[in-house]
């Protein structure tokens, strides 16, 4: 079964949320319940259940990280985010902001996400204040 955009598109998110809030090391209910709301807006379209495909993401998380490959992970996902920049975006300020903090971990992958794999597709669709 060929996997449309969108559920490429999906599963980036739930790869792209569970790295974001597991790479500081502290995970908070309030984080796992905002990524339970986030998968159940999802309109998933694949023959893999969700739920298993978010407990593959967070073992691929977990392996990231433990080696140091977050950054690593989060550009392999760049093209798929790349369906719909913004809401990649929302996504990522709301599952590293849910908890009440912002870690450095975290602070640091949303300024690698926003400044280098999305930087060019966040800004074409900005309007810019008249000067």
């Amino acid at each position: 079964m060929q996997l449309s955009q969108l559920q490429h598109f999906n599963q980036a998110l739930i790869q792209m949320s569970v790295l974001l809030y597991q790479v500081d090391r502290k995970v908070t209910l309030t984080e796992q319940e905002a990524l339970d709301s986030l998968v159940e807006s999802l309109d998933w379209q694949s023959p893999i259940s969700c739920e298993a495909f978010k407990t593959e993401a967070i073992f691929q998380a977990r392996k990231a990280l433990d080696v140091g490959e977050g950054r690593a992970m989060l550009k392999n996902l760049k093209d798929d985010l790349m369906y719909d920049p913004d809401t990649a975006m929302e996504v990522a300020y709301m599952i590293t902001g849910v908890d009440g903090e912002r870690s450095d971990d975290e602070a640091e992958m949303l300024h690698f996400l926003t400044h280098k794999l999305l930087a060019k597709a966040l800004t074409e669709g900005a309007v810019l204040p008249e000067e």
